[in-house]
C-alpha cells in the first residue's frame, strides 16, 4: 500500500482500549484481541452494558473489562492506544479526552462527521503529538496495492485521467445491521450523512493517495432517498464528482446496490486497471493486447492488518508514507471532499475548493 516495510521488532502485545461497542465493525478487534498475541484488548467503554455483555459473552472477555466511562477506562485499564468502535460524531470526544492523555487513536471510518469536528481533532492530534489514524476495509485489499504498484512503479497505464468507483451494499437495514448500529448509522447529526458518508469516503480516501495527496479543484455531487420509508432523513444514494487539473472522479455510493461492492476503475492515457474486489484484477496496457486478468496476492505480513500497523506505529515508531490510506493526512482531505460534497447535495450545485478552503 505504498508503506515501507515493517519488520517485528516489538514483542510486547500493544494495550488497545475498545471505545464504544455500537459498529458493525466491532467484531473486527474482538476476533483480532484473540489470536496473534500481539495485542491485548484491557478494557471496553460501553454505556450499553446489554450490548457490552452480550458482545463480550460471545467473544470471551470477562466482564470486568468493561467500563461505563472512558474516564475510568482509561485510568484503570492505562491502553497504550484506543480503538474506537462508536458513532462518528463520537470521535471527537474520544480524541479530545485520548489526546491530552497521550493515547493513540484509530477511528472507523470514516474520521469525522464535519469539517469543524475534523479540524478539532486534527488540532488535538498535532499539539499532543498522538497519532490519529483511520481505519479502511480496503486499506487492506491486495488489489488495490497491486493498482498503485502497477500505475506508479509499472508505469503500466500512463497518467492517470479518471477513477469512478462503486461501493456500497443493498442498505443497512437490508443487510441485516444491528439496531444499535442503525440507530446512528442512518441519524444525519450522528453519522454526518447516509450513503454519502458511508460510502463516499471510500472513494475520497483511495483517490487522495493515488493522486498523491492532491486536492480537487471543484467538487459537485446528487443525492437522492430512493427508500424514503426506510432512510426517511438520510441520503441513500449519492453521486460524487471530483475535478482536478487533469483527471476526474466519480465516486458512486448507495445503499441501493443489488449486492455487495467496492470497486475502482482507474483510467491512464494507455489503458486501466479495474479493481473488482479484494484480490481480482483487470489490467490493460494497450488496447491492441487487450484486457488481462491478475490475481493480486494478499498484502505481505506487518502490512496486511489495521492492528499490527497501528503496534508498529505506537510501539516502533513506524512512519507511514506520504497519503497512505491510514493516515491522518490523506483523512482530512477526504473529510473536507465529504464537506464540499455535502453542501450542494440537494441543490446540484458544484463547490470550488479554492472558496470552501482558501488558506489550504
Amino acid at each position: 500500500m505504498g508503506r515501507s516495510q515493517i519488520s517485528d521488532t516489538t514483542k510486547d502485545p500493544l494495550k488497545i482500549g475498545v471505545v464504544g461497542m455500537t459498529h458493525g465493525h466491532v467484531h473486527q478487534v474482538l476476533r483480532r484481541g484473540k489470536t496473534g498475541g500481539d495485542i491485548k484488548i484491557v478494557g471496553f467503554v460501553e454505556p450499553n452494558r446489554d450490548l457490552a455483555e452480550r458482545l463480550t459473552k460471545q467473544y470471551g472477555y470477562p466482564s470486568k473489562l468493561i467500563y461505563s466511562t472512558l474516564e475510568e477506562m482509561i485510568s484503570e485499564a492505562k491502553p497504550e492506544a484506543v480503538s474506537a468502535f462508536n458513532s462518528t460524531f463520537e470521535h471527537l470526544e474520544t480524541v479530545k479526552y485520548c489526546a491530552p492523555n497521550g493515547i493513540h487513536i484509530m477511528v472507523e471510518k470514516p474520521l469525522a462527521v464535519n469539517w469543524e469536528h475534523a479540524k478539532e481533532m486534527i488540532a488535538l492530534a498535532e499539539k499532543h503529538q498522538i497519532q490519529l489514524l483511520t481505519n479502511y476495509e480496503t486499506s487492506w485489499y491486495g488489489s488495490n496495492a497491486k493498482a498503485y504498484e502497477l500505475i506508479h512503479s509499472g508505469q503500466k497505464i500512463g497518467q492517470i485521467k479518471r477513477i469512478v468507483f462503486h461501493t456500497g451494499h443493498q442498505g443497512p437495514i437490508e443487510i441485516g445491521c444491528n439496531i444499535e448500529f442503525l440507530d446512528w448509522l442512518t441519524d444525519p447529526i450522528l453519522n454526518g450523512g447516509g450513503a454519502l458518508t458511508d460510502f463516499g469516503c471510500y472513494g475520497a480516501n483511495l483517490s487522495t493517495w493515488l493522486l498523491k495527496g492532491q486536492v480537487p479543484e471543484s467538487v459537485t455531487c446528487i443525492t437522492q432517498q430512493l427508500k424514503p420509508d426506510k432512510y426517511p432523513i438520510v441520503d441513500d444514494d449519492a453521486t460524487i464528482i471530483l475535478n482536478y487539473p487533469e483527471a476526474e472522479i466519480i465516486i458512486q455510493a448507495s445503499w441501493n446496490w443489488p449486492h455487495s461492492i467496492k470497486d475502482m476503475e482507474v483510467y491512464g492515457t494507455k489503458g486501466y486497471v479495474f479493481c473488482e474486489n479484494g484480490t481480482a484484477i483487470k489490467l490493460m496496457e494497450n488496447e491492441k493486447e487487450g484486457p488481462k486478468a491478475i490475481e493480486a496476492k494478499p498484502l505481505p505480513i506487518g502490512h496486511d492488518d489495521p492492528f499490527t500497523v497501528l503496534k508498529k506505529i505506537v510501539q516502533d515508531e513506524y512512519q507511514l508514507d506520504s497519503y497512505d490510506v491510514t493516515s491522518l493526512e490523506n483523512n482530512k482531505i477526504v473529510i473536507q471532499i465529504l464537506e464540499a460534497a455535502r453542501l450542494p447535495a440537494t441543490q446540484h450545485k458544484t463547490v470550488f475548493w479554492k472558496d470552501l478552503y482558501p488558506m489550504d
